[in-house]
């Protein structure tokens, strides 16, 4: 496959490629080279031309929680603990129905390949057939995703928390089913949080996670009373961090880590010792009075970062509003904070595309050898008013783009269409009322 068009990306922290009217040679999943023209051995070989459109990688999003797409947008005016009791936790609940499961988990693949993200890392819920059910249909969809059952013993509602050994034992049989049945699709260990797992509990999943070499993701330190209740609960235990090095749960390049915004100086050489990717949340850090990740100063002392959604804490999956608000939250950082200078949008971009895309290993730029995932990015009536640089175009679609905007998806190489349009006349599920 080759196509024709205006390439953008980012190859490492810092390098922005730009090659207009530029060759890309695909073999048929794979990037063999980007051409500022076509080699002669592909002479006479049909060609995509996508004429003056913008070719980026695809977005990577590696903290969703699939089933909050539901609550987007809904309960900011409380902070991380409330909001989960009184919105969250009753959401959740509701994927005990599985016919309700599935409306939300094609509604929520249809909006993640709208918005061009085409590999993620979720959240599911504590149910096992939602869970099953999410993961099939993420196989379908032809996006990639990690995808985990949470776990969650204490600190949870009636309806959601489990029985320690039937909570193990349902994970355990999802782990062995979809590597028998799912090619695309991956299981990743879920715990929720530390507050909402027994010792019991993480031990049992560490013994997975080393026995089935699992990757794992979870929740750090997103909040000063999530911290300071983490320390009530393991007294003897002097970080956060070292709860989850003690019960297994950090595997060496293996694990994600959502917030991460109130470490001490020992836990960033251990998270960056251990290769654990950092999944900033600016938009859910901020809606729930959270606070700042210092990413600037993390990136600078080597820790593995990326931008994420963390949709519903985040209002929205769309991948550039996280991009553009970890530059907003960057300058604000960088108010108090003179020794930590802003992230300029090429390093913002970054961590959305090649940043977290290694996670899945070569993912999330126009290299040799990487995986082909991209999107095609027309501009807007308005943006096609003004002649632009393609840098600029590339602004104006991260800061006031939307599906609109994409003409066409990739990943590893295939065309990929709305994954349920049987779905998509359907209105999103909405959640019941607060109680």
């Amino acid at each position: 496959m080759i196509l024709k068009g205006t390439f953008l990306h980012t190859p490492a922290l810092g390098e922005l490629e730009i090659r207009p009217n530029a060759y890309l040679v695909t073999d048929h999943t794979t990037v063999v080279g980007l051409y500022d023209a076509l080699p002669p051995e592909y002479e006479g070989q049909p060609v995509t031309d996508w004429g003056d459109s913008l070719i980026i990688p695809a977005f990577t999003d590696l903290h969703i929680h699939a089933p909050q797409i539901i609550n987007r947008g809904i309960g900011y005016d409380k902070e991380l603990l409330p909001w989960l009791e009184t919105y969250t936790f009753p959401a959740e609940a509701r994927f005990a129905d599985a016919a309700f499961a599935d409306r939300a988990w094609k509604a929520l693949l249809n909006h993640l390949w709208a918005v061009g993200t085409l590999r993620f890392s979720a959240f599911a819920t504590i149910h096992m057939a939602a869970t099953w059910r999410l993961m099939e249909l993420a196989e379908r969809s032809g996006l990639r995703g990690l995808i985990g059952k949470v776990n969650m013993d204490r600190n949870a509602p009636d309806s959601l928390r489990e029985d320690t050994v039937a909570s193990l034992a349902d994970t355990e049989e999802l782990i062995c089913r979809s590597r028998t049945e799912l090619r695309r699709t991956r299981f990743i260990l879920t715990p929720r949080f530390v507050p909402s797992t027994t010792p019991m509990l993480m031990d049992g999943l560490g013994v997975l996670a080393e026995r089935y070499s699992l990757p794992v993701q979870s929740h750090l330190s997103e909040n000063r009373s999530e911290v300071a209740w983490v320390a009530q609960l393991h007294p003897d235990i002097p970080t956060y961090t070292q709860v989850y090095a003690d019960y297994g749960l950090l595997p060496r390049d293996h694990t994600i880590m959502a917030h991460a915004i109130h470490l001490s100086d020992g836990e960033k050489d251990l998270l960056r010792d251990r290769g654990v990717m950092l999944a900033h949340c600016p938009l859910s850090n901020a809606n729930l009075s959270s606070g700042i990740m210092p990413l600037r100063q993390n990136l600078a002392r080597g820790l593995w970062c990326s931008v994420a959604s963390d949709v519903a804490g985040g209002h929205t999956a769309a991948m550039a509003r996280s991009v553009t608000a970890t530059v907003q939250t960057s300058k604000l950082n960088w108010l108090d904070h003179h020794d930590q200078s802003p992230l300029p949008l090429a390093e913002a971009f970054y961590l959305a595309t090649r940043g977290p895309g290694a996670f899945f290993g070569d993912v999330g730029a126009f290299l040799p050898g990487f995986d082909f995932d991209a999107l095609v990015v027309r501009p807007s009536p308005l943006g096609a008013l003004v002649e632009r640089t393609p840098f600029e175009r590339l602004e104006q679609f991260l800061y006031d783009g939307d599906d609109r905007n994409i003409a066409a998806r990739y990943c590893a190489g295939s065309l990929i269409p709305q994954p349920f349009p049987e779905a998509a006349e359907q209105p999103l599920p909405v959640d019941a009322e607060p109680t």
